[in-house]
This record gives C-alpha cells, structure tokens and sequence, in this order.
C-alpha cells in the first residue's frame, strides 16, 4: 500500500520527482556555509601571558596553556643557548592564572626563583625562570593589550539558523516522501519521529545560544549525516527509528559530558588512565559474555537490547592515548600506552573483530606519531602488523574467503561476493539524483543500512549527495589539521587528530567495502549508518573535534576559560607588579558583545 498519505499516483510522482532533485540541491546550501567557514579557520593566536629575558629584554609570548621550551626551533618558547636542552622544559596554565613548570630531565636543571625544580613547580606572575643559565621573568599581559588581542582574534562564524530553517525543510520533505513509499502503520513511526528529531535539533541550538555559544558548523554537519541516517533506517528497518532517535539523544548528552570533562586539564589528567581502565573492562566483558552476530562475537545483548561495548573503548582509548605536554615526554607513559593499545587489539582480534582492530590500530600509529614523531617506530609497528595479519589470514579460512573475492565481486555475485555486487548495481541505478528515500532495492540486501550504507546513500539520494557527505567527513579531517596548529594543548590536538582519524579511517572502509575497492570489513559509516553503538560513538568523537576549535566562544568545552580570561582583562587577576591593575569596563564589555553577536563580522 503505497499511497499512505494520498491516493493519487500523479501525486507520488510528481513529489518524488520534486525530492530527487530538491534534496542535492537543500544538502549544498546546508553544508556550504559550513564547509566554507570550517576550511577558511584563521589562525589568530591567544596571548596568556610573556616571558621577558633579563640579559637583552628579549620578550616570548605565551601563546597556549601548554608550552614548550627549549633551544629546538619547534619549541614554543625557543631559547638559543648552550645552556638550554633541545627539550628543556614545559609549562602548564589551567586558563585561570594557575601556572606550573615542568623539568623535561634537563642536564643544567630549571630554577623558579632560586629554587631547583624537581618533577614541577608553581610559576606565579612576577617569578623569576631560569634555564641552565638563561633567566626569564614571567610576567601577565597587560589588560590593553590583551583586549585588544581578544579584538583581533575575532572571527565571523557563521549564523546557523539559515542552515537550521533549511534542514527543517529538509527533514519535512524527507518525512513526507518516506510516508509516501511506506504504509500507514510505518507512518505513525516516522512522523512523530522526525518531528521530534527536528523538535530536538532546534532545542540544542537554542540551548547553546543562550549559553553564548557561536561556533555550529560541526554540529550542523552532524546534524545533516543524521538525517541520512533516519531516512536510510526507515527504508530498510522503519521499526527501528524510535532507537535510533533515542540513540542520537544519548549521543548529544553523551558529546556534551565529554565536552565538560574536557574543560579542565587537571580533570583530563586525573580520568586518563581510569578511561584506560574503562576502554579494558568493556573489552573484557564483550570477551565473557558476548553473543555471535555477523561473525564477530562483539555484542552483549541485554534484555533484548544489543550494543557494541567496543564502540565506547574508542573513546576511553582516545582520552588514554592523548596526552598533555607535561606527560608527553615521559617514556614510561608510552610505554603503558603501547601495552594498552596492544591488549585492546588482541581482545578485538579474539571477538573476529577485525575491522575494529584495524581502526584500533591506525588510530595507534597517529597518536604514536603524534606523541613520539619517530617514523622508524611506526614503520616497525606496521611490519609487524602486516606480519600478524598475514598469520590471521591463515589461521581463519573465512578471512580469507572474503580476502579471495576481493576486486572479483561481479564475477562471484552469486557467491561471496553476492552484496558488493548487489551495491555496484545500486549505485549505477542511482545516478546523479537517486530514486528518491525510500525508493530503492538495496534495502531488501543484509546489512544495507550499516555496511552497505554509502550504496544506499548513492542509489536513493544520489551521487551528488553520497560526494557531499563524503566531503563532510573531509571538511572534518581538514577543520582537525588547521585548528590543531592553535590548539592550547597537545592532548586537544592529539584527541582531535586521532579522532578524525577514526571517523577518516571508518568511511573509508566503508566506502571501499562497497565499492570492492577493498574486503568488506562490517566497519559502519560514522553519523550514517543505522545503530546505536556507532551513533553513540559518532557524536563521542565530535566533542574532540569541538575542543579543538579555539576560536572565541565558539566552542562550549572553553566557555569557562574565556571567561576567566575576561575577569582577568577586568584587573580581577593581579599582574606582574602585584598590582591589580584594571581598564575601562566599557572597553572590554564592547569588545563581549561583539564577540558574542553571531551577525558581526569580526573584521
């Protein structure tokens, strides 16, 4: 029964007709403004405080909560003497005025004030540094001076509620043209659904605005791969829209409890190795009591409701792998991770997890890379990865069955290779404007709506609209590499980088599954794919991503920080000289709601 809303076929032609085209058409003018405002982030650095030499006057700025010194030129603070290590020390702010050194096991030694620092010490404005034999007095910025710092780094970031009224627009067409192709039973699903999808997107960006949060672009783009994700799951399994609506709630919550912790480095320090603990349980449970569900035994099933504990170990496994500049240097802490990451993939390995393990071990190499930059590592970290999977594919015939189809898809279509090929035909039939949501055969195809999604995407939106959500995961590697160069911490820049790694590597899989470019690995579209587990995850990995933007009050992890920076412009902090120093209130107060008014221009 397929006029669930009319009974006119005229109708359902004419409007699918409509969709199929209107839909490419809403998608760039949703993810335009994004991509642009995201691909064009300035690089304006912060000013939290200055290092003056006492020899010449010579004057370092101190550009992020972390900082580097040393005589290397990729130290932060680069100090040219004999005296002075290539990694000297490092130095810690919390975004308050709270300062600490770090000595980096240095041959001269670092001094604050006199006095031999010995693992860290206190660095109060006005206090005296000295490195070997280089002696640097710490000094606040000067109120003026850092308001109008505050002034320059003012950016125009893109008001969202053109985008929203257009995404509202979207999930309306999508909801009527989904009523269309289903019955009237999978109607009073979808509707409701959808309108309290858009209820809820609407909700989250009012809240945040109230907050004075500006920046939207990355949740805009989220939000818009979640529509997908409704529409696809209500054309092959519409009775799972209500959990994966409740799936995209808890994902929201679950973003903005990461984004709370991720405030304050004293608190990163304190739960990275409790995640560690936590990425190891879940791990340790699935390996007890998981069930066996496409050939991977990595669900638990409780109750009737099944999910993927491995999905949530990406994320403690992210939070123990990052590390701020302070730990970065300590072998021990390397060491402990490499053990971790190797318990982890040991424990996929034994649920025939593989593609999990894959994703485990890429996100592995960018964070080793990241915190060591010793290729020759890496490079010994994949022979020996090349070396385990050559024995995997040995030791389980099925692997490789799958690896023996692989760029013969067509040829065993009635065989192992029965779903790339049933995907190839789709994505033909598909053409630049797809058959409309809902439309498609794919759907009738197992695991259409996980594994298979990009053939769903391509065959009932389009290859117009399968290229703009592959650019969306894009745009998010790109937005990761620009804002990690201003990063105020290297575990913000680490977290971003190995979690847009992930999100990169999973599309990847999953597009080249499809496309038998390579094996089909059961290796979901990130935001896309139908299922709570990865949706979970998705949203998880935006908050990494979201504390990384350090552009101002356009990031909700660093509402609190700036606002410490403003009571410091108000002479709330002492300076240097003792003295709480303060300037015109109005001066400031303008410069705020500039910063906070979404239609300025920040020129």
């Amino acid at each position: 029964m397929k006029q669930a809303l009319d009974g006119s076929p005229v109708f359902t032609a004419s409007f699918t007709s409509f969709v199929r085209i209107f839909l490419p058409v809403l998608s760039f003018l949703i993810l335009s403004g994004a991509f642009l405002s995201l691909l064009t982030l300035p690089r304006r650095k912060e000013l939290f405080a200055r290092f003056l030499k006492k020899d010449d006057g010579t004057s370092y700025p101190v550009n992020n909560l972390e900082c580097l010194f040393g005589r290397s030129r990729s130290a932060d603070i680069c100090v040219r003497s004999g005296s002075v290590d290539r990694i000297h020390a490092t130095l810690s702010g919390n975004g308050s005025g709270e300062w600490t050194v770090y000595d980096v096991d240095s041959k001269h030694g670092t001094f604050v004030n006199d006095r031999e620092v010995t693992g860290e010490s206190a660095l109060h404005y006005g206090d005296s540094l000295r490195l070997g034999n280089v002696e640097l007095l710490f000094q606040a910025v000067e109120p003026g001076e850092e308001a109008a710092v505050l002034r320059r780094r003012r950016v125009r970031v893109m008001p969202p509620w053109t985008a929203l009224i257009l995404l509202s627009v979207l999930q309306i067409c999508l909801c009527i043209q989904l009523c269309i192709e289903k019955n009237a039973e999978a109607a009073r699903t979808i509707v409701p659904v959808f309108a309290a999808y858009t209820a809820l997107m609407w909700v989250y960006f009012l809240f945040m605005r109230l907050r004075r949060v500006r920046g939207f672009e990355l949740e805009i783009i989220a939000f818009y791969l979640t529509s997908i994700s409704l529409s696809v799951t209500t054309s092959c399994n519409w009775w799972h829209l209500k959990k994966q609506l409740y799936s995209i709630v808890f994902g929201i919550l679950l973003m903005l409890f990461i984004g709370y912790l991720l405030r304050d480095l004293d608190t990163i320090r304190r739960v990275r190795w409790g995640m560690a603990t936590v990425a190891l349980a879940l791990i340790a449970c699935t390996l007890l009591l998981g069930s066996l569900k496409y050939g991977a035994t990595n669900w638990i099933n409780i109750r009737g409701i099944s999910f993927q504990p491995s999905e949530l170990a990406k994320l403690c496994y992210i939070f123990a792998g990052s590390a701020t500049l302070d730990r970065l240097f300590r072998k021990r802490n390397l060491g402990l991770f490499i053990a971790l990451s190797f318990c982890l993939m040991v424990g996929l390995a034994a649920m025939n997890d593989f593609g999990g393990a894959a994703v485990f071990f890429i996100t592995f190499l960018v964070i080793s890379f990241l915190r060591s930059g010793d290729f020759a590592t890496l490079i010994l970290f994949v022979g020996g990865a090349v070396s385990g999977g050559a024995l995997i594919l040995i030791a389980k015939p099925y692997i490789w069955a799958r690896f023996s189809t692989w760029r013969h898809a067509l040829e065993n279509a009635s065989a192992g290779g029965y779903q790339q090929a049933r995907t190839l035909t789709a994505i033909a039939s598909g053409g630049f404007l797809g058959t409309g949501p809902g439309g498609g055969f794919l759907k009738r195809v197992a695991a259409a709506d996980t594994d298979l999604v990009f053939g769903m995407i391509c065959e009932e939106w389009g290859l117009i609209t399968a290229i703009l959500a592959v650019l969306c995961i894009i745009v998010f590697s790109a937005f990761a590499i620009r804002s990690s160069l201003s990063c105020r911490s290297s575990f913000y820049m680490i977290a971003a980088c190995s979690a847009t790694s992930m999100i990169v590597f999973q599309t990847a899989l999953n597009i080249f599954g499809c496309t038998d470019l390579l094996p089909l690995t059961g290796v979901t579209f990130p935001f896309v794919s139908d299922g709570g587990s990865s949706m979970l995850l998705s949203w998880g990995l935006l908050a990494f991503l979201k504390a990384a933007d350090a552009r101002p009050g356009a990031s909700f992890v660093f509402r609190q920080s700036d606002r410490a920076q403003r009571k410091r412009l108000r002479g709330i902090v002492p300076t240097g000289s003792g003295d709480a120093e303060t300037v015109m209130a109005s001066d400031i107060d303008n410069s705020e709601e500039s910063a906070d008014d979404p239609d300025s221009d920040g020129s």
